[in-house]
């Protein structure tokens, strides 16, 4: 017969082990302990359920999905889409006091050397952007590539000459859009970007694959399906692609 202290400490060992899993009897002369099998599942408010994971993922790629399909057929016939590329050219005269300073800075300048702030100044007053630009620095000549998404642009400052000669080409939304999918020319932030949304892709399909093997038992074309669209890819590339 169990004493009230040992009644009152058997209660609370047989509480706690119930908490932690553990299925619990007491005979009168002995004490049982056996471990009950559970099934956990991760909290539904935390992470949420197969099927919001979907839908929240579909909902952040919906537009990139459509715009990464719309330009893949374009990029895809971009030999039948004519760009009509608008190019426009200024060459002019630069001034004697920013000549000067250039070609002061030329002796000791490399790649990493910037633009004169004056002379960074006046190229924004013709309308050209260099911020962020690398500059490449040779005995007579200062240029400038300006690659940027659907079009190109360039400048070269004759120091021996005083003069700058500007090219700007724009190639057309096409072009730009094209340039987006490819992430030519795009810099940090939509590389960022394509990463991301290639992320949120995947989730987009696993959840997916796991919703139809969860519904596949009441839709039975549902693997006949997933298989084609395995099939079809594979045989086109060997039989029709050619190394």
């Amino acid at each position: 017969m169990y004493s009230n202290d040992n009644h009152y400490r058997v209660m609370s060992v047989s509480l706690i082990l119930r908490q932690l899993g553990f299925s619990v009897s007491r005979a009168p002369a002995q004490f049982k302990v056996s471990f009950r099998v559970m099934k956990y599942r991760l909290p539904a408010g935390i992470f949420g359920t197969v099927r919001q994971w979907h839908w929240i993922s579909s909902a952040i790629c919906l537009v990139g999905m459509l715009l990464f399909a719309g330009t893949g057929i374009t990029l895809n016939h971009a030999a039948s889409i004519e760009a009509k590329p608008n190019t426009h050219t200024l060459e002019t005269p630069v001034p004697a006091a920013l000549l000067s300073q250039a070609q002061a800075i030329m002796a000791t300048a490399n790649e990493q050397t910037p633009l004169p702030r004056a002379l960074s100044a006046w190229l924004q007053q013709q309308g050209i952007q260099t911020s962020g630009r690398v500059v490449e620095w040779s005995e007579d000549e200062i240029y400038l590539a300006m690659p940027r998404p659907g079009g190109d642009a360039w400048l070269a400052l004759d120091l021996t000459a005083g003069v700058l000669l500007y090219e700007d080409t724009h190639r057309g939304a096409i072009s730009y859009l094209n340039d987006l999918h490819k992430g030519r020319n795009t810099g940090a932030a939509w590389r960022w970007f394509i990463d991301i949304f290639s992320v949120a892709c995947v989730v987009f399909c696993i959840t997916g694959l796991w919703l139809l093997y969860r519904h596949s038992k009441a839709r039975p074309t549902t693997w006949p399906l997933v298989g084609l669209g395995l099939v079809i890819p594979v045989l086109l590339a060997i039989l029709f692609v050619h190394g």
